[in-house]
């Protein structure tokens, strides 16, 4: 049995997100008209946390998927278990979320096997409807339901894309990583650094960026960012936190490790 990783929650604090353009208001409406909402975006550029800091602000409870190959339609609607005292149906985070409101957040939905997709395009259409084949059950979805999923383009081959009729069912936003300005405060705050160490940062994660197309699959990430902004403020020392929070999680392989260091060490000014 595959267990989905979830996770569901009244988000107390406010999560720190800084608007980039229009994307809360076109969320708002999104929810005022029970409309599902797909992002789509590069890894680290702040999908997840903006739905984090959208459920706080519509003082919902978050449910949290995250999409892998093994995740099933069971996995998100739920199965019957067996135990010492007979055997019970448990809902699923989709079904729970159904059952008591809130936003069901897929992150990575793509990674997801395909026969999610059957679940979920009945909610994502004007039925806004769950059917729970092993239970026989029809679940209207309450008015403070919504259904949001999120991928990266850049991952999507032919075998794991999202199809357009599936796509077409969603209100759509197209999330990058921030301006240079934008980024450089993100990094700051996070972090709890000066604005002279985010900037000089956020100039390498710039520079590694124009790399995209030379043996990196991924790219410096805004998250990755504030990873090495916190550890230097930490006391590690630049070229080692760069290292540890840059270069390494970016390639598996030692030269393109080299080449990345290099880069630090020039804008870093490192001997």
């Amino acid at each position: 049995m595959v267990m989905q990783e979830q996770s569901s929650a009244i988000i107390e604090t406010t999560p720190y997100y800084q608007n980039i353009t229009n994307e809360e208001e076109i969320f708002r409406q999104a929810w005022q008209h029970q409309l599902p909402v797909l992002i789509k975006g590069p890894t680290g550029c702040g999908k997840t946390r903006f739905v984090q800091y959208m459920a706080h602000a519509l003082n919902l409870p978050l449910y949290t998927v995250a999409c892998h190959d093994d995740l099933s339609a069971t996995d998100l609607v739920g199965r019957h278990l067996i135990g010492a005292d007979g055997t019970w149906w448990q809902d699923g985070p989709l079904t729970r979320a159904v059952r008591e409101g809130g936003i069901c957040y897929l992150d990575e939905v793509v990674e997801a096997r395909q026969d999610t997709t059957v679940v979920l395009h009945p909610l994502a259409d004007d039925r806004r409807e769950l059917f729970i084949e092993r239970t026989g059950e029809s679940l209207r979805a309450p008015d403070n339901f919504m259904l949001v999923v999120s991928y990266n383009p850049g991952y999507q081959n032919l075998l794991k894309g999202m199809k357009p009729s599936t796509r077409q069912r969603f209100v759509a936003m197209r999330f990058d990583y921030p301006s240079f300005e934008q980024e450089v405060h993100i990094v700051a705050t996070e972090a709890g650094v000066d604005e002279k160490l985010a900037a000089q940062l956020v100039r390498l994660g710039h520079a590694i960026r124009r790399l995209e197309n030379h043996d990196l699959e991924e790219v410096a990430s805004t998250r990755l960012l504030i990873f090495t902004a916190r550890m230097i403020k930490a006391g590690l020392p630049v070229r080692q936190a760069c290292m540890a929070c840059l270069a390494e999680p970016l390639t598996d392989d030692a030269q393109t490790v080299a080449a990345l260091m290099d880069v630090v060490d020039v804008h870093f000014h490192v001997d």
